[in-house]
């Protein structure tokens, strides 16, 4: 491979490229560029208070960029056939982290939460790495369902089910939730039996209630949302501060870097409710971009999809439009009052390595997608096959 192609901006074969997959490489760089603008305004003070430097956040963040980019432009360069061949084996990786999060002294604790493995100053965290090769190992199984037996599906979505019990016993219910969502919807695209579809949904409807149920701040989480107003200090109060944040923003924002809220009133302002500061620096009108961007994003990927001639192919596509723009949308949800709180990051806006891995992961398989739906593939014609047919044709002069 052409060391070159590792830097973006020294990709020289992207003017070859299909119309669709350069306009998903410039929405995604795009996206990149205002989520790192926006990272900086939101983590400048809280990083400042915490450790003395105000770009501490933001330097990490641009490291984790920058190694993201490399494997970004790797999987853009790299035949699909071929990432879907070891896509298993990372699945495999991943699902063992995610049950070594679970055990006391390995796993790291946030929020009462096990979700990361210290690996020396390097946090890891499977569920979100996980993610872009959940899509890739559901698209390989639904897209050939038909051809496989019994004991083949039986096993992978018992795998699927090891992954899904495995990051709500951390617990992490909200991502849970979008990982279900994300494999039972690349289900139904593939046309799998509404009977296996509805039981699915019944079983994952039933674990979400028993999860709730059973976790006293996930059912504090979900009374808050109903009325957050009734206990504003108390448990409601990330869900207030945040729809102050967005309120405060009115049509045109308050101006960059001049949200009141992200002064320690807003928690957690650089990663779950980063976009509650968006929405107050950029009011209304910003609000409603990003929001044009996300349906930019999804109907090229949708564009995608139905171009993409591989069953396989085209349910990847649908996999990551609906992990990246169904993410967003759910953070969204979140910091509007729309959705109870949950955990999830905004992609390639929240501070954090694992997240921006996994979305550039993500985006960059749904560019090779389009890539591949679009170049035609060169078959060369045989020896005799080439005898045959200017047999014919010297026939034909002659008559």
């Amino acid at each position: 491979m052409n060391l070159r192609r590792l830097i973006p901006i020294f990709d020289n074969s992207v003017s070859s490229w299909a119309l669709e997959a350069r306009l998903l490489r410039w929405l995604t760089l795009i996206w990149l560029f205002v989520g790192l603008i926006m990272l900086f305004s939101a983590s400048y003070v809280v990083a400042d208070a915490r450790q003395g430097d105000g770009l501490y956040y933001f330097k990490r963040q641009l490291l984790w960029v920058l190694v993201s980019l490399i494997g970004f432009n790797i999987i853009v360069n790299l035949p699909l056939r071929k990432i879907l061949e070891v896509s298993h084996w990372f699945l495999a990786l991943f699902l063992v982290l995610i049950f070594v999060t679970l055990i006391p002294g390995l796993g790291k604790k946030a929020f009462d939460a096990a979700r990361w493995i210290a690996i020396g100053p390097v946090p890891i965290q499977p569920s979100e790495l996980i993610k872009p090769f959940l899509v890739l190992q559901s698209a390989r199984l639904f897209g050939q369902w038909e051809r496989l037996t019994w004991r083949v599906r039986f096993t992978w979505l018992g795998i699927f089910c090891l992954v899904l019990l495995g990051i709500i016993a951390q617990p992490n219910l909200s991502t849970t939730a979008l990982c279900g969502m994300t494999i039972w919807l690349i289900a139904l695209a593939a046309g799998l039996p509404y009977k296996y579809l509805g039981g699915t949904a019944l079983g994952g409807i039933l674990l979400a209630t028993l999860s709730i149920s059973i976790k006293e701040y996930q059912r504090k989480r979900v009374m808050s949302f109903l009325n957050p107003w009734a206990d504003a200090t108390g448990d409601g109060y990330q869900l207030v501060q945040s729809l102050l944040a967005v309120g405060s923003g009115k049509t045109w924002g308050a101006g960059y870097g001049l949200s009141q809220q992200k002064l320690f009133y807003l928690p957690i302002q650089d990663t779950d409710f980063i976009f509650a500061v968006f929405a107050e620096e950029f009011g209304f009108v910003g609000s409603m971009t990003l929001l044009i961007l996300l349906a930019l994003f999804a109907t090229l990927g949708l564009i995608v999809a139905l171009k993409a001639k591989n069953p396989v192919n085209r349910l990847v596509a649908i996999g990551v439009t609906i992990l990246m723009v169904g993410q967003s949308l759910l953070h969204i949800g979140v910091a509007t009052g729309s959705l109870p709180t949950t955990g999830l990051p905004l992609p390639m806006f929240s501070y954090g390595g694992n997240s921006m891995i996994a979305s550039l992961v993500a985006a960059g398989l749904l560019i090779r997608v389009a890539r591949e739906s679009s170049e035609a593939e060169v078959v060369p014609l045989r020896r005799s096959g080439e005898k045959k047919l200017q047999r014919r044709i010297f026939q034909k002069t002659k008559r």
